[in-house]
């Protein structure tokens, strides 16, 4: 069994892109040569939100998914599902890449990130968009925008979606 809260609603997450839509415009003076890349699976509906709210802001933007499976570090710890490829709809030599993920927890799978963005090009910057940090970071990786630090132990789960975010605490089993 298992207990679940729900600590932000759809319109909680709509806020947070915005907000963050306008943070990514500002911290970069406008959208030229902003690339938004969402990591599969969690990033991606959240690449697309984003990219939608900068284009009514300011100008449509490249949308583009990065599928880290293979890059990861902790392959041989966990199946590798690489069911989803890689969409970079643009060169992403010299652009300034936005990597996006619903949860950033211990940083490896941004880790992996970098290095499939690698495979692309040389981006000139690369930052990072998260809708929730946990954080128990493993690796010494920061977000650049956050939409809600939310404090979590590793008993839980966070699930995000564009209707809201829900922690899900495991209850012991006796």
């Amino acid at each position: 069994m298992s207990h679940r809260k729900q600590v932000l609603g759809s319109d909680d997450v709509r806020r947070a892109v915005t907000r963050m839509a306008h943070e990514i415009i500002e911290r970069n003076r406008g959208v030229d040569g902003v690339v938004l890349l969402g990591l599969q699976r969690g990033g991606v509906w959240l690449a697309q939100l984003l990219g939608s709210e900068i284009a009514r802001i300011a100008a449509p933007v490249p949308i583009g998914a990065v599928d880290v499976s293979l890059h990861r570090d902790d392959i041989g710890l966990r199946p590798v599902s690489p069911g989803t490829a890689s969409d970079v709809p643009v060169g992403v030599h010299g652009a300034t890449v936005v990597l996006i993920d619903d949860v950033l927890y211990t940083g490896r799978t941004v880790r992996a990130a970098l290095d499939a963005v690698s495979d692309f090009g040389r981006p000139q910057a690369i930052q990072l968009a998260v809708l929730i940090d946990r954080g128990h970071r493993e690796l010494p990786i920061r977000p650049d925008f956050i939409g809600k630090n939310l404090p979590t132990s590793s008993d839980e789960q966070v699930d995000v979606t564009p209707d809201g975010v829900t922690i899900i605490e495991k209850e012991a089993s006796t």
